[in-house]
């Protein structure tokens, strides 16, 4: 076996096993179990969206398409985001992908090539790295601080860039801290990237999982024609879609062709029927996703209550997103943590150590989730800690 792995390419060989998905495939078939460990609520995608592509399958939409999206479908995006952020978008800047992982992808295929460098605030979402080392590409992480709450200095981030650092990786809100980048912080890494001619992959796919303000700081709203951003994005978390693997890169409309190449190469497009689906969801789903971005509030809140004033615990409210990064005294091997929580405790949790540096010693769990199962599970996870001490 050693000899045929020998045989791959060292990029294969380098892509890690991710460390949630470790967890989740230890206990998904515990019953009883709550899983908070993947990115994901508890709903299934609302009727309306899944109606549309059962109905486009029944009428037959089963050939190849359009390898950047339907015309509708991106006509749809760039009305959203008119919407969202007050400025105009046009249809050339969207290219629908199989899923944000795909978007991530095809970013990093467009430019990052053999030992160029990324540089990454971490902790952050292991599929990054995945993807950047898969193309044989460098990750330089940058630890962001821990203290009363989670915080990044732009400083030590410009001065992790090298000559061949090709890309800045922003993640805001962050997965797995909440972390959220401030418009001065954005304004600042824009303006280093400007001047040294350096890519900035944005993932703001939580930008609407914002507790201050209806949206996070964007750099949307920041950008000017000719910057060099790369947005990935997907359909998952607003609209409880992550089954359905449908996301989307916005690029300079003059990068098209070559990401259309790309998109034939890789997957030949998103699958025909889905992206009726996809169109509505964009069109017809804003109480829908309102009513998540309620819920991971109203989430929050249960989960920090429940937490809060334990002197075993250590965590900061997060700003962003829907998930709590948490730290328990004694606890230094949070896969091993996340294993016994599974065994003794029926929950699912992933383990900081899937996130990368700064994330040993900690636990992610997801809060978009119903209030009685997250009050159950909290039980649990306290009770756990209670039976431990």
């Amino acid at each position: 076996m050693s000899q045929m792995l020998d045989a791959l390419t060292p990029s294969a060989r380098s892509a890690p096993e991710s460390g949630i998905v470790k967890v989740f495939n230890y206990g998904r078939t515990r019953e009883g179990l709550i899983p908070l460990w993947a990115g994901e609520g508890d709903k299934p995608t609302p009727s309306f969206i899944a109606d549309a592509a059962s109905q486009a399958l029944a009428e037959g939409k089963t050939f190849y398409t359009y390898q950047r999206g339907m015309p509708e479908v991106r006509e749809a995006l760039a009305a959203y985001f008119t919407s969202l952020y007050g400025r105009p978008f046009s249809d050339e800047d969207f290219f629908l992908t199989c899923g944000g992982m795909q978007a991530i992808q095809l970013a990093v295929q467009l430019i990052i090539g053999e030992d160029d460098e990324v540089v990454v605030p971490a902790p952050a979402w292991p599929n990054f790295e995945g993807a950047i080392l898969a193309r044989g590409g460098v990750v330089n992480y940058v630890p962001m601080q821990f203290e009363q709450e989670w915080t990044l200095d732009i400083d030590r981030l410009f001065d992790s860039c090298s000559p061949k650092t090709r890309a800045i990786f922003i993640n805001s809100p962050s997965n797995p801290t909440g972390w959220t980048a401030s418009e001065a912080q954005l304004r600042a890494i824009l303006e280093f990237a400007r001047a040294k001619g350096i890519w900035i992959i944005a993932d703001e796919i939580y930008g609407r999982f914002f507790y201050d303000d209806a949206l996070a700081p964007s750099f949307q709203t920041l950008r000017e024609p000719g910057d060099r951003i790369l947005f990935v994005q997907t359909f998952s978390k607003n609209w409880a879609m992550t089954g359905w693997r449908m996301g989307w890169l916005q690029a300079p409309p003059e990068l098209g062709q070559t990401i259309e190449n790309l998109i034939q190469y890789n997957t030949s497009g998103v699958p025909t029927f889905h992206q009726p689906a996809a169109r509505v969801a964009l069109t017809d789903g804003e109480t829908f996703a309102a009513g998540e971005i309620a819920r991971a509030a109203a989430g929050r809140e249960i989960v920090c209550n429940a937490l809060r004033g334990r002197n075993d615990l250590h965590f900061a409210p997060p700003r962003g997103a829907f998930y709590l990064l948490f730290g328990i005294e004694g606890e230094t091997n949070s896969l091993d943590t996340a294993l016994k929580l599974v065994d003794e405790a029926r929950i699912g949790i992933a383990p900081g150590s899937a996130f990368g540096p700064g994330g040993e010693g900690f636990l992610r769990l997801c809060y978009l989730r119903s209030p009685d199962q997250l009050s159950e599970a909290m039980g649990r996870l306290t009770d756990w800690l209670d039976r431990r001490a």
